[in-house]
This record gives C-alpha cells, sequence and structure tokens, in this order.
C-alpha cells in the first residue's frame, strides 16, 4: 500500500516537472491577414495595373456598345408610332439580336476576366507564401496562421511579409 502511495506521488512530481517544462518553451507563432497582403504588396498592385491594361478596353469597347444599343431602343421607342408593323418588328428583332450578343460578349469578358484575375492572384499568393516559409524557418516560428477570426496584433506580422515582397525583385 506504501508502495502505490509513493508511485502515485512520485508520478503526480513527474507529471508537475512535465508540464513546468512544456510552459517553459513558449511557442512563437504569427500571424498573416492574406488579404491584406494582396492589397497592399506591390506585386499584387502590378497585377491589378496589368489586369486593367489587358481587360480595360474591352470593358470599355462593352459600355460603348451598351450605350449605342440603348439609344437604338430608345429612337425605335420614339419612331415606332411612325413606323409600319413590318418595319418596327425588324428593328424590334434586330434590338433583341444585338442584346443578346451583348449579353454574350459581358459573359465572356467576365469569364475571361476572372480567369486571368485567378492567374495572377495564385502567382502573387505563391510568392507570399514562399516568403512566409523563409520567414517562419528564418525567425524559428512554431506556427504561422493565415486568416484567424482574431489575432492578437503582437503576432501579427503582414507587414513584415508585405515588406518582404516588396524588397523582392
Amino acid at each position: 500500500m506504501m508502495s502505490k502511495l509513493l508511485q502515485s506521488v512520485a508520478l503526480a512530481a513527474s507529471m508537475m516537472v512535465a508540464t513546468s517544462a512544456v510552459q517553459a518553451q513558449e511557442l512563437k507563432i504569427g500571424f498573416v491577414n492574406s488579404e491584406r497582403v494582396l492589397r497592399e504588396a506591390n506585386l499584387a498592385k502590378a497585377a491589378q495595373i496589368k489586369l486593367e491594361a489587358e481587360f480595360g478596353k474591352r470593358e470599355k469597347d462593352l459600355r460603348d456598345l451598351e450605350a449605342k444599343l440603348r439609344g437604338a431602343a430608345e429612337k425605335l421607342e420614339k419612331d415606332a408610332p411612325t413606323l409600319s408593323e413590318a418595319e418596327r418588328g425588324r428593328r424590334q428583332r434586330d434590338l433583341v439580336e444585338q442584346d443578346r450578343d451583348l449579353q454574350r460578349r459581358k459573359r465572356e469578358w467576365q469569364e475571361d476576366l476572372t480567369q486571368r484575375k485567378n492567374e495572377e492572384l495564385s502567382a502573387v499568393v505563391e510568392k507570399a507564401n514562399k516568403v512566409i516559409k523563409q520567414i517562419f524557418d528564418n525567425e524559428k516560428y512554431d506556427l504561422i496562421l493565415q486568416d484567424a477570426i482574431h489575432f492578437s496584433p503582437r503576432v501579427d506580422i503582414t507587414k513584415k511579409v508585405i515588406d518582404t515582397l516588396n524588397a523582392q525583385k
């Protein structure tokens, strides 16, 4: 009975020592706000400018075509009382066909833009992840999180990631 009591005391003492050792080793944790990286890093800004240059003309052409179609619809509405039934029907069919074409072109533009935006952002994310891994290794972090609900500013390394990305050429 006495030996069981001594074993229990020894076990409790060793558990307390182990718990103290774990508490003595502090975890080094970092947090990266990916949304902020994608908004503030020069690489992300350059990707946005590149996309605007690549898709801006098409967007302007679509807006111009839409305005032209709206003008033609207003003209038809204004001229409708003086037009023959056949002419009014022909113009309406033309407008419907032009509107279908415009909607198709808008969809294609949106799909192309989304695909290119995903390509550009994935390249930025890939480079940011490499920088995060580099910081993790160099500064001996135990854990780096991305996108947390709550975090303390003392663990936020987002600025460090952005600065490192901006320093790269």
